[in-house]
């Protein structure tokens, strides 16, 4: 049995409205329904385990130091001390986050990454803001004071769950991104959640774009400087807006495209995990499964590993009408990234011809909250991966998706990167 606490979230303050017993055929509509706050979840409490908190604690031993930089205050040092590339630079104009009343298209948002953290940073503002992907927690969210300090540390916040904690989201502490079309006379301002299974014509509103993506339009740079040019393709932002204390004069689409993968990925994995653990009544003392719940536990986590897989195995991808060329020194970098099989084959390696992927199985299958999957959550998965993999899945939308050789090819990279593969992850014939 488990229990589940009904909140409502306002401004980040939790709102706790009753405590009261709901059985697990409500969870549905890929949505954990569950409490951050549950015995066996603890969002709050819990110990931390994320690239923020292992910088914290060099910071608190003095091992690392942070240093200021004009007008970028501590953001080159941040990077630096959390391994993120300059290169992964990405520039929103649509006035989002909690600093939104400085965001526009002279002073857009610059959003770096990597497979662990996000970090936001805004001209003129008072914080620089992370989003750190936990082993456990899901998304933990923190600010860095841009104030000189002797000391500085990155602090724990919960006012981004606000926005981060939503259906978007998958009811789990996550990543957003959105594609926003401004109001008109007669529309009002649409957001839309981007992730790979949106064509790229509806991708990036309200998002500057460098690099092309041939014949294949977005809905980016549509900002006054580029009013009444019949093409808003940019090599650069050189001559847009004020380059003073951004890090480069890119927002590279490869960058954007592989985040916008990222960001759904990262939720669907803390959902699946969170999922496992609010299920487990032994990790919900006294309680114990009432009769039938097993099964319903594993029907529950079946649906949840399929949703899971799908993506990760970029089966509902949209493909890719011509070449997309971004900025060499990100696609090279994150390329290069990832362990590598003995031909030399990353599942970090980028195609960006007729897709994202060259070996299309996302990168965040090795990522610690996927490695930290409870059996519950990773065993379904592993049994999901194998059924298409193999190709015992003969649904159409499947073979259409992956070719034999992208089955091979995935399989034999994981067999030798992935140290808890299952053992019947054997060679793919058909």
């Amino acid at each position: 049995m488990r229990f589940r606490i009904a909140f409502t979230l306002a401004l980040g303050l939790w709102c706790v409205a009753a405590r009261v017993p709901a059985p697990l055929s409500a969870q549905g509509g890929g949505m954990f329904r569950g409490s951050t706050e549950d015995v066996a979840i603890q969002y709050a409490t819990a110990a931390l385990d994320n690239s923020v908190a292992a910088v914290n604690e060099k910071l608190k031993d003095g091992s690392l130091r942070l240093t200021r930089d004009g007008r970028g205050g501590y953001l080159q040092s941040a990077l630096q001390a959390l391994d993120i590339p300059v290169e992964s630079q990405m520039l929103v104009f649509s006035a989002t986050s909690l600093q939104a009343p400085l965001i526009n298209p002279q002073n857009p948002r610059a959003l770096f990454f990597n497979d662990r953290v996000v970090l936001g940073y805004v001209r003129s503002g008072e914080i620089l803001e992370v989003a750190a992907q936990d082993a456990t927690a899901g998304i933990v969210f923190y600010t860095l004071d841009q104030k000189a300090a002797d000391a500085p540390q990155f602090h724990r916040v919960t006012t981004c769950l606000g926005c981060h904690l939503n259906a978007d989201t998958l009811g789990v502490p996550g990543l957003l991104m959105f594609s926003t079309t401004p109001a008109s006379e007669t529309r009002a301002t649409v957001s839309a959640a981007m992730d790979h299974r949106m064509p790229l014509k509806d991708r990036w509103g309200g998002w500057f774009v460098t690099g092309s993506s041939g014949r294949a339009g977005h809905i980016g740079n549509k900002v006054p400087a580029l009013d009444g040019q019949t093409v808003r393709e940019l090599a650069s932002t050189k001559g847009l807006f004020d380059p003073d204390g951004f890090r480069a004069t890119t927002s590279d689409i490869a960058a954007l495209m592989v985040f916008s993968h990222q960001t759904h990925m990262t939720n669907l994995i803390t959902r699946a995990g969170w999922e496992a653990r609010a299920a487990d009544p032994r990790l919900h003392p006294p309680f114990v499964a009432a009769p039938g719940e097993d099964a319903n536990v594993a029907r529950v986590m079946s649906g949840v590993a399929n949703e899971l897989v799908d993506y990760l195995l970029f089966i509902d991808e949209t493909r890719l009408t011509d070449r997309v060329v971004g900025a060499p020194e990100f696609t090279e970098k994150f390329s290069a990234a990832g362990p590598r099989d003995r031909k030399g084959r990353s599942l970090h390696e980028l195609d960006l011809n007729r897709r994202l992927m060259k070996y299309p199985c996302s990168y965040l299958i090795y990522s610690p909250a996927f490695e930290q999957l409870p059996p519950g959550a990773k065993d379904p998965i592993y049994r999901r991966m194998w059924q298409i993999l193999s190709g015992n899945e003969r649904l159409p939308r499947y073979g259409s998706a992956l070719s034999l050789a992208d089955r091979r090819a995935i399989v034999e990279i994981l067999r030798e990167t992935k140290q808890d593969l299952p053992s019947y992850f054997q060679d793919v014939i058909r």
